[in-house]
């Protein structure tokens, strides 16, 4: 071969490669771009079930605070929150992240940066998912004012900060703890669920929802159909919530957020298996069909954080005492005085922070990427602690802030009108029919 033909054939290589690169880039965008549009059903489904879960009265009401919640925290996200996952990985104090900043070259169409955006638009969904389980706990008698206050602190500041630390490749926990928790079961639901109960403490309960000696009454959903099909939605968004939480690498194995090696199909097998266990669980506790699909979120959450590598049958059994243990501490909370819409934080507080535990107990000692410890129960445990109390503490606080200045509770008179009539111009049903009491 002359030295022409020689030049000619590695130009062609050069080529070739230079293609596949570019195709294995652009699967990777379309990926995370069906994950990202996946992830909006979870809101559909949020949507219908706390429309569901209202009474007719706060039907229009439930409805546009959480549409309004997912609105604030996608600018939110973009102007702050995500320079807070770049910027806090070591705990308190900021590091230098100029590719997080608004004005960065890759936050805007830049050729040149095919990932930066679809990353930041899969991390805003996870936000709006924090943002939303909080928003059905508080059903029926927030001000619109403090629960978008709480809403953007929750999705854009709180979770941000402490995937920061749980999910970003320098995070302290990972790096002091070996931390895992790669389909989010600590730094979302946990924070989330946790969050909300520290809301909730000075939020107080609904009016009606106590007789006058303390025993919890029964506030029904005026719509449970429409609430079991929200649940439905919300485990199809998770399908492409879980893909988002594992790494497209082309032309090698993927990983997960920790740079482990991963599979889809391990994801497939375990998060199946769980949402069965945690059906079967609520079932054959309750038998009621709104804790069957809450255990069905449950069952998932409960084997979420240790998804890559749980063995399938494990799954299925941590996902049933997952379904077993959340109305048992969601009728707990109930009896204590705390009126929990939903059961948010039994199902994603509780619920999280046993499948953090979970990976502890069942992928102990199992190594780490790089120079992070192996996992082990006691850095797992640390590190629900660490997610329940970053939840807890912001939401109580600042809940107790806006209580202060009458920025948190709607008035009893309202809630005894309802919402609607008092905050929102339109009907949700025809008027022969009269909206519940």
């Amino acid at each position: 071969m002359t030295p022409e033909e020689m030049a000619k054939l590695a130009e062609k290589v050069e080529q070739l490669q230079k293609s596949h690169d570019m195709a294995g880039t652009i699967n990777m965008e379309i990926f995370y771009w069906w994950c990202i549009g996946l992830m909006v059903a979870i809101h559909a489904g949020f949507l219908a079930y706390e429309m569901g879960a209202s009474r007719m009265k706060n039907v229009l009401a439930s409805g546009v605070k959480n549409i309004l919640a997912f609105a604030f925290i996608i600018p939110t996200m973009y102007f702050f929150g995500w320079w807070i996952y770049g910027a806090m990985p070591n705990g308190f104090i900021p590091i230098a992240a100029t590719d997080f900043l608004p004005w960065d070259d890759n936050m805007g169409p830049n050729l040149s940066d095919n990932a930066t955006g679809i990353f930041w638009a899969a991390f805003t969904l996870f936000s709006a998912t924090t943002a939303s389980i909080f928003s059905g706990a508080v059903l029926e008698r927030i001000r619109m004012s403090g629960f978008i206050i709480l809403a953007v602190l929750l999705g854009s500041v709180v979770w941000i900060w402490a995937a920061s630390w749980g999910w970003h490749p320098d995070g302290w926990m990972l790096k002091q703890l070996g931390y895992h928790d790669v389909g989010a079961a600590g730094v979302v639901h946990t924070i989330a669920g946790f969050f909300a109960l520290g809301v909730l403490i000075n939020l107080g309960p609904r009016v009606g929802k106590y007789a006058a000696d303390g025993t919890p009454q029964d506030l029904p959903p005026h719509n449970m159909p429409m609430t079991l099909v929200g649940l439905m939605l919300i485990i199809v968004g998770f399908f492409g919530f879980l893909g988002g939480c594992i790494i497209y690498n082309n032309g090698a194995q993927w990983t997960n957020i920790y740079g482990q090696q991963a599979t889809l199909s391990a994801f497939a097998f375990n998060t199946l298996m769980a949402f069965g266990g945690g059906i079967i669980g609520a079932y054959w506790k309750t038998k009621d069909p709104f804790w069957m699909m809450s255990g069905a979120l449950a069952g998932i959450f409960s084997a979420a954080a240790a998804l890559d590598v749980l063995y399938p049958p494990v799954a299925f059994a941590v996902g049933m005492i997952g379904g077993i243990i959340v109305p048992i501490a969601g009728e707990w909370l109930e009896k204590k005085g705390i009126d929990d819409a939903v059961g948010a934080w039994s199902v994603h507080g509780v619920a999280g922070f046993w499948g953090v535990l979970v990976a502890g107990i069942f992928a102990w000692g199992y190594p780490n990427a790089g120079d992070a410890p192996a996992i082990s129960f006691f850095g797992q445990f640390v590190g629900a602690v660490v997610c329940a109390m970053m939840g807890f503490v912001p939401g109580y606080l600042a809940s107790l802030g806006l209580k202060a200045v009458n920025l948190l509770r709607v008035p009893d008179e309202v809630q005894v009108m309802g919402l609607d009539k008092v905050k929102v111009p339109s009907r949700s049903y025809p008027e022969f029919l009269a909206p519940a009491e």
